[in-house]
């Protein structure tokens, strides 16, 4: 498959769905199980804030590379949480396995899937820039300098 033609709003669009729904998967879980939950509850709601509000701006037109990073950066922070609650820890907080099911492994597959399109997204950017680039020739040297006969 050739990533050059992959058109940006498809892969914009797909970026936000997926960001977006690792929000509502958080929003979901923050009014049904954590929102008791010290410190955690709270993470749940921002995480969910975060991710409609990054996917809104994406949908909003092309953005700029601060804003895709934000949004890898929302959706590594989710998967960070998620590996820290079921190893170490996060305030005391901890999980098991893929609990609560199925919302866990939905998220997973979210927050993995929207940093999979933003690095789709970043290489058709990089392989635009670069077709797009003049081509650098080297310079025709002096024909007498090097010996070549005339034409």
């Amino acid at each position: 498959m050739n990533i050059r033609r992959l058109p940006v709003p498809v892969l914009r669009w797909a970026t936000a769905a997926t960001l977006a729904g690792g929000g509502y998967i958080h929003a979901q879980l923050y009014l049904d199980e954590y929102r008791f939950v010290h410190l955690i509850g709270p993470m749940f709601l921002l995480q969910a804030s975060a991710s409609f509000a990054l996917a809104a701006l994406l949908l909003w037109g092309t953005p700029p590379v601060l804003l895709r990073a934000a949004a890898a950066g929302v959706a590594l922070g989710a998967l960070g949480g998620f590996a820290a609650s079921r190893t170490v820890g996060v305030f005391g907080f901890t999980e098991r396995g893929l609990q609560p099911a199925p919302q866990a492994a939905l998220s997973l597959l979210a927050e993995t899937g929207t940093l999979l399109f933003l690095a789709v997204w970043q290489m058709v950017l990089s392989a635009h820039h670069r077709s797009a680039r003049p081509s650098v020739t080297p310079p025709v040297r002096d024909r007498a300098a090097t010996g070549t006969p005339p034409d």
